[in-house]
């Protein structure tokens, strides 16, 4: 998934992550500017859904406009790992893998 927050809201005339957090405090989510850093420039680790909704709402926008998934950027069972899929104007340069983690910072089985 790709956060696309920052140009859903240039889309609406919102240039400043400062004016986003402040409708969004008129909707009721009082966020810290920590946290509005994180949503505005980058990709957010985590977000909750009630959030979420507060920010479609002040946004006017659909959930599918702030994540935009990116289904080639999973691999599938049985694909070759090796071999790059060709890039597109769509696909960004710098995909990032999904790699889990335990909470408690023991290491993982091996696989």
């Amino acid at each position: 998934m790709r956060w696309n927050m920052r140009l859903v809201a240039a889309q609406r005339g919102i240039w400043k992550a400062s004016d986003v957090q402040r409708l969004l405090a008129e909707h009721g989510l009082v966020i810290s500017a920590g946290k509005m850093s994180g949503l505005w420039s980058g990709q957010p680790v985590t977000i909750k859904l009630a959030d979420l909704d507060v920010i479609c709402v002040a946004l006017d926008c659909q959930v599918g406009d702030l994540l935009i998934a990116e289904p080639d950027t999973v691999s599938r069972p049985g694909q070759d790992t090796s071999a790059k899929p060709a890039a597109d104007a769509t696909t960004p340069s710098d995909i990032r893998r999904v790699v889990p983690r335990r909470r408690d910072g023991r290491s993982l089985p091996p696989r």
